[in-house]
């Protein structure tokens, strides 16, 4: 019996390609490890950081300090401490050792990014379609980024649900990804790319600006009815539940406060906005995305309490976002709005330090300010302060060390610690982390092109929109 006749009949229509690429494999012979990482299964390694500079974040700045990592977390921090029998030694004299930097907007291991069928989409999660083998981790680790909140894409109104990652790279299975306990946040987007996607390429709700509000209200006012049907339910004063809807559970959960809602931004009209409609619906966690022009309504946005995650020095890349500033960390920050940069690039990610450093030639920021931007304050925005973001005793041990002070362009991270293992150490670092590489070939330049900067928020979107007005135009021709 053949190959194609033993496989299901749905599947054979796949068969060349499968013949096709087991071949290749065949004649690419054996594959280059993944990565010089330690399985999770060994368990966190317990270690002793010796003589470094620590930047505590919370607590100042500590020259000359050990760190003492037991079990995954931090047990001990001070001068002179002794490592118990048995555990490495690691010398962190004339190094900076901080704390893992956190991404708070990424699409990192993730290939699906939007789910562009539909204005509200909360029902959908990229947790479920995470990627541990995607050398994008690996790379991030080398730039000391020890934790992402991998989004949704900006192609709806209401998008679908995000995920906080821990970079383990080295584990095999998809949820080893995920921080546990990490509260659950979902995707919104003002402007243009909603408009876009089902306005122009679907001809339908929202075209405009105002009908992107429209779906917002609309859907949560939906979730405000299925909320109360399930509490009468439950009050035994209604004979039956409402019907389930995941799509209405998430969003239920966001006028309950268990879902923040992290939104795609440029405008600052939008952005108040939003802040009136969550402010309607009694929605008070919100943190808002990209926030080119936050500066203009920096008072409103602290007055509120949302948060703001924003590039260092990002525009101009579409109208909408033609006017912003590189002034923007340090207006937000000196207006008391709770601030985080982050890359919304696999490549932009590993270098979230330098983009933390261009807060201090743009606004002066003092040095913790400026780290307090990747670490304590996406943590605060993702509600995991209490895990992660500073070094402190019972923390989660995760550290990254650098052979110069992390602001400096000459810094370059040495080690990278997650819940006390090393996922990437640059004196082991393989030579190559591609799967096949001859470090002599030429390269072909054309296949490395340059011509964007990196934003994934859009992802697939537009190819999934061109389809349906393909089949919606073929419908109507008929």
């Amino acid at each position: 019996m053949t190959l194609f006749a033993t496989m299901p009949r749905c599947n054979r229509s796949f068969a060349p390609l499968i013949v096709l690429l087991a071949t290749a494999l065949w004649m690419a012979g054996p594959l280059a490890p993944l990565v010089h990482a330690q399985s999770p299964a060994a368990g966190p390694d317990d270690i002793l950081i010796e003589g470094g500079t620590v930047l505590t974040i919370t607590n100042g700045v500590r020259d000359d300090t050990d760190i003492l990592v037991r079990d995954g977390t931090i047990a001990e921090i001070g001068p002179d401490l002794e490592a118990p029998d048995g555990i490495e030694v690691y010398d962190a004299t004339d190094m900076y050792v901080m704390p893992g930097i956190i991404d708070a907007h990424s699409h990192i291991a993730v290939s699906s990014i939007n789910e562009a069928t539909n204005p509200v989409t909360a029902e959908v999660g990229v947790g479920d379609v995470l990627d541990p083998f995607e050398v994008e981790l690996y790379r991030a680790l080398a730039g000391g980024v020890t934790t992402s909140h991998v989004m949704h894409g900006s192609a709806n109104p209401i998008g679908g649900q995000n995920e906080t990652i821990k970079h383990r790279y080295g584990a095999a299975d998809p949820d080893a990804l995920r921080m546990e306990g990490a509260p659950r946040t979902v995707k919104f987007a003002l402007g243009e790319n909603p408009t876009r996607v089902h306005g122009e390429g679907n001809d339908i709700q929202p075209t405009t600006r105002m009908g992107v509000e429209q779906v917002i209200r609309e859907a949560l006012k939906n979730a405000e009815r299925y909320a109360e049907a399930k509490r009468l339910y439950d009050a035994g004063e209604r004979p039956a539940p409402p019907p389930h809807s995941e799509r209405l559970e998430v969003l239920a959960g966001i006028l309950s406060g268990d879902v923040i809602v992290h939104c795609h931004s440029y405008r600052a009209d939008e952005i108040l906005m939003l802040m009136d409609v969550l402010e309607d619906f009694g929605v008070e966690d919100v943190v808002f995305q990209h926030v080119n022009e936050g500066f203009k309504v920096a008072p409103e946005l602290a007055q509120f309490g949302a948060g703001a995650s924003i590039f260092a020095d990002w525009w101009a890349y579409k109208f909408e976002v033609y006017y912003s500033t590189a002034y923007n960390a340090a207006i937000l920050t000196q207006n008391g709005v709770l601030t985080s940069i982050n890359s919304d690039s696999p490549e932009l990610n590993r270098h979230l330090y330098h983009e933390a450093a261009k807060s201090q030639k743009y606004g002066d920021l003092t040095d913790n300010q400026a780290l307090r931007l990747i670490t304590i304050n996406p943590a605060r925005q993702l509600g995991i302060a209490d895990r992660v973001g500073s070094i402190e005793v019972g923390k989660d041990a995760d550290l990254a060390i650098f052979d110069e002070h992390p602001l400096s362009i000459y810094a370059i991270a040495q080690r990278t610690i997650v819940d006390g293992v090393t996922r990437f150490d640059r004196a082991l670092d393989p030579d190559d982390m591609r799967l096949r590489v001859d470090p002599e070939a030429s390269v072909d330049a054309s296949t490395h092109g340059t011509h964007d900067h990196g934003v994934r928020c859009m992802q697939g979107a537009f190819l999934q929109a061109t389809q349906r007005g393909l089949r919606l135009q073929h419908t109507h021709s008929h």
